[in-house]
């Protein structure tokens, strides 16, 4: 624990006196454990988003077909498959068995070991002595203790023995899935101001892809291959005493991590330039390819904690700590002032969704229809009505019928309902009230106010308008007749 650093990722004075580990791909390895279909769904189709895999490349990467490996279908693929059959009867522990945790355990100590010796010349080229490596490699397959800081071991015989245990995984350290994909990641190239592809590689992109890759390899290959490349990229740092650049140092471990097992360099001619070219990539940005890409990151954390405010802390969830405890309040409060102001933002809108579906009802011409949504409006206390303060404009009268048997209808028929709905109701409405009282109301002011001797008057006159026009319609009939 004394090793571990001490981050202050929190204003709180509570929190700073507790040892915080923070890591920034937290939530992206809890996604990979707990739930690692959605994790796979989410890296790969970011992974097709970069580079163009078609239909039986993505389904290999995928793991639901088998690879289709170059030189598969060879006379000498065959022979070298038989090799390394016979090989692995006679596998060890450690040795041409699968990678595993205890493996990574026991190879550990080789490269610890390198890390410590740099500076031999042509490290990792030079092979060292047969017998000396044979004697290591019987004390890592039988699980003993060796001291490689005795002097008994040279740099030399450790570095090629790591090659040795590379070259003999049932499959090369990136997987045999991948091998399509690293390809494609090669071709990655820049684009000039036309669109036009060139031959420029496009660096960003291809860090992006490898980040994405590995995020997708099993967790032993994973953990091994940073070690390794980490271990190449602090031996090319020390090129000026070991004369080990980048490139070299891909020329010998390409057909060890990448390339795919029982196939020789003539099935690769095509693409071994690209191969070769890649593991050097790997080996000059090492210190990259191991982070997962920020928008992975922050759709980890979304999935867990389901909110797009951007936070520094990833960790302290797992605290235990009082201070811990103070910073759940103060998420429900904000979580609660952020629903008030979404409940009256939408109580607004309601309202002005309702005055401007009121304005249109009102415009309508007169019809029954209207009318019905009036008495609908009206129903409701919280819905504007007619006096409201919402400006309208005069709905337009319907011009009425100007037929003869129109007139009868509105003078013989409507007029006496009219009059009887006006006699039974206690304040009639304007709108009713016929066209030839119209002056008479004008005069006498509304039918509320009107004394009983004017309505029987009124009552009177139109019963006697009555008369003369039935007698007209007679004396029109008779004279036809």
């Amino acid at each position: 624990s004394d090793a571990i650093c001490n981050f202050v990722i929190c204003n709180d004075s509570s929190l700073r006196s507790q040892p915080i580990i923070f890591n920034p791909d937290f939530f992206v390895e809890k996604l990979r454990h707990e739930k690692p279909e959605v994790f796979t769904e989410l890296v790969v189709s970011n992974i097709t988003r970069l580079i163009d895999l078609p239909g039986a490349e993505l389904a290999q990467l995928m793991g639901e077909e088998d690879p289709k490996l170059p030189g598969a279908n060879s006379t000498a693929s065959g022979f070298f498959r038989s090799l390394m059959s016979l090989k692995r009867k006679e596998k060890g522990v450690v040795f041409g068995s699968p990678l595993t945790e205890e493996g990574i355990a026991q190879v550990s100590q080789l490269i610890e070991y390198l890390h410590k010796n740099l500076r031999a010349e042509g490290l990792f080229r030079v092979p060292g002595n047969s017998i000396r490596q044979q004697i290591l490699k019987d004390a890592l397959n039988s699980g003993t203790d060796i001291d490689l800081d005795s002097g008994e071991f040279h740099s030399n015989d450790v570095a090629t023995l790591l090659k040795m245990f590379l070259g003999e995984l049932p499959e090369p350290l990136l997987t045999h899935k991948h091998f399509h994909a690293h390809l494609k990641i090669a071709d990655l190239t820049l684009f000039d101001e036309k669109g036009n592809k060139t031959s420029t590689p496009d660096k960003e992109r291809q860090i992006e892809a490898l980040q994405l890759l590995f995020l997708i390899l099993p967790a032993p290959n994973r953990s091994l291959l940073k070690l390794l490349l980490d271990l190449l990229y602090q031996t090319a740092k020390r090129q000026d005493k070991n004369k080990m650049s980048a490139h070299n140092l891909a020329l010998m471990f390409a057909p060890h991590i990448l390339w795919p097992r029982n196939v020789t360099a003539n099935d690769l001619q095509e693409n071994i330039t690209k191969l070769n070219n890649g593991v050097t990539f790997m080996i000059k940005h090492s210190q990259k390819l191991f982070k997962a890409p920020a928008y992975i990151r922050e759709c980890a954390r979304l999935h867990y904690l389901g909110s797009r405010a951007h936070t520094s802390k990833d960790d302290l969830d797992l605290l235990t700590c009082p201070g811990s405890k103070e910073l759940q309040p103060l998420k429900s409060q904000k979580r609660s002032r952020l629903d008030t102001c979404h409940q009256e933002e939408t109580q607004q809108r309601t309202e002005e969704a309702l005055k401007e579906l009121f304005r249109h009802v009102h415009n309508m011409p007169d019809s029954a229809k209207k009318k019905k949504l009036i008495r609908q409006f009206n129903k409701h206390p919280t819905a504007l009505t007619p006096g409201s303060d919402v400006p309208t404009s005069p709905a337009p009268r319907r011009t009425r019928s100007r037929s003869f048997s129109g007139l009868i209808k509105r003078k013989v028929l409507g007029t006496p309902i009219i009059l009887e709905r006006k006699s039974r109701d206690a304040t009639p409405e304007p709108e009713r009230v016929s066209k030839e009282n119209v002056h008479l109301l004008q005069k006498c002011g509304s039918p509320a106010h009107m004394s009983q001797a004017k309505l029987k008057s009124l009552e009177g006159r139109k019963e006697e308008s009555c008369r003369r026009m039935r007698a007209r319609l007679l004396s029109k009939d008779s004279s036809s007749l």
